[in-house]
């Protein structure tokens, strides 16, 4: 029996599901045709982040981050390389703490950069503070 993961598109946020041996394959959403891996971090609000949290089953990599803060700066890149690269294994999304002040308070961010992994859903791991890729692919790594 084959195993398949719901992803939820980017561009509609409609759950599809795909086969585990197809992700890689470059999958399209079925309803708008959109690619759902693009090869690179999704700059959401709350309400697509609820809606991308609910319909997917990979983990998601969240970067809490605020326009002026040096060390997000800095992190922002690196962000996007790991994401090109880990992608589809995980879903990688940023989120801005200044226009989503309610979700970072939900999540209990206290200092940014934070990075999160939910798993179904669920906080299974977090780090604050800027790294580099291969201190970011390391920890990405050892929490799935």
């Amino acid at each position: 029996m084959s195993h398949s993961s719901l992803i939820a598109c980017p561009a509609c946020q409609t759950p599809n599901r795909v086969p585990d041996t197809r992700l890689s394959d470059d999958p399209v959403c079925g309803r708008c045709r959109e690619r759902l891996f693009q090869g690179r971090a999704l700059d959401l609000n709350t309400s697509a982040f609820q809606k991308l949290v609910r319909n997917t089953d990979i983990p998601i990599v969240v970067d809490f981050w605020a326009s002026w803060c040096g060390p997000c700066k800095m992190m922002s890149p690196i962000f996007e390389q790991v994401a090109h690269t880990m992608e589809p294994e995980m879903r990688f999304v940023k989120i801005n703490t200044e226009t989503e002040q309610a979700l970072a308070g939900q999540y209990g961010i206290r200092s940014i950069p934070t990075l999160l992994v939910l798993d179904n859903g669920r906080e299974v791991a977090r780090q604050s503070g800027a790294m580099d890729a291969a201190s970011l692919k390391r920890w990405l790594e050892s929490v799935i």
